[in-house]
């Protein structure tokens, strides 16, 4: 269900300056009696590196300036407790801590708050950084069996003990915490992040989030952002002059035809009965109370 996309920046602008240093105006054809050469494929890297680390202080400023969205922190549990109906058919985010099973959808076990698989990537990172921070944890000797099963939904050196220990690791608040912060590392943080580059509100940083958590934050062919590319073929973000509910509309299409493509028979609810009625309503603040159905049971917060 979910694969992991990897995306390293470096902060350069110090190489950049070096480079102008030591390539003055007049020295591009200087030989090494002057000092050491810079090739121009190297003042290029070098530009590039600069625009990069300036684009990215831009984008820190528009996130800084922009009101706290779904990161506040009544709006994130709201957050969670929408994701939760979706996942676990339960409000009760909380309570799933534990949970494991294979629910026979070709990703292996789905686990945990917010579904990590064993055959997507993202259980495997969980339980990696945790064993760094706690070793000798009670999922540590599984890790050579979740290393090989990666990408598949095999059990190979899962069963029986992985579902049980799962369990007993869960009952800890040390693999509770780092449960929310796999999560806010993964797909919260950079669906909240990217949607208020794009000039979305509460409503439109939810839509991101939960499809980064259904589809993925990859770019494979119906990860989050092959499904956000999609979309700008249809509209525009508001960042880019586009209207909001039109974008939001245009991502939502992209993104349920996805998930049918995946499979035809697939429930679309989570779409078509939750955030396709609250924006419907104009909701682009997710502004309480809200009722929405998935899976054909409806649920409320006041």
């Amino acid at each position: 269900m979910k694969r992991i996309g990897c995306l390293a920046l470096a902060a350069v602008p110090v190489v950049a300056m070096g480079v102008f240093y030591v390539l003055g105006p007049d020295d591009s054809d200087s030989g090494a009696a002057n000092g050491p050469s810079v090739s121009q494929q190297d003042l290029k890297d070098a530009k590039a590196r600069a625009s990069g680390a300036s684009k990215r202080s831009e984008d820190e400023q528009v996130i800084a300036d922009a009101p706290p969205g779904l990161a506040a922190p009544a709006a994130k549990e709201l957050a969670q407790k929408i994701v939760s109906s979706a996942e676990n058919s339960t409000l009760d985010w909380r309570g799933a801590y534990g949970s494991v099973e294979d629910i026979g959808d070709g990703c292996g076990y789905t686990a945990g708050i917010i579904g990590f698989c064993t055959g997507t990537h993202d259980l495997l990172a969980l339980v990696e950084n945790y064993t760094k921070a706690h070793p000798g944890n009670g999922l540590e000797k599984y890790l050579p069996a979740l290393r090989k099963v990666d990408g598949s939904d095999s059990h190979e050196g899962l069963d029986p003990g992985f579902p049980a220990a799962w369990k007993a690791e869960a009952r800890l608040p040390a693999f509770r915490q780092a449960q929310d912060t796999e999560r806010d590392r993964v797909y919260f943080e950079p669906a909240v992040r990217l949607a208020k580059l794009d000039g979305l509100g509460t409503l439109g940083q939810f839509v991101y989030y939960d499809a980064m958590v259904f589809h993925g934050p990859g770019i494979e062919a119906d990860g989050f952002y092959v499904l956000r590319d999609r979309a700008r073929e249809k509209a525009k973000p508001p960042a880019e002059g586009g209207d909001e509910k039109a974008w939001l509309d245009a991502f939502l299409d992209v993104r349920r035809a996805a998930m049918k493509q995946r499979r035809a028979t697939l429930d679309t609810s989570r779409i078509d009965t939750a955030q396709r009625r609250f924006l419907a309503d104009g909701n682009l603040d997710l502004r309480t109370p809200l009722v929405w159905s998935v899976y054909g049971e409806t649920y409320r917060v006041p």
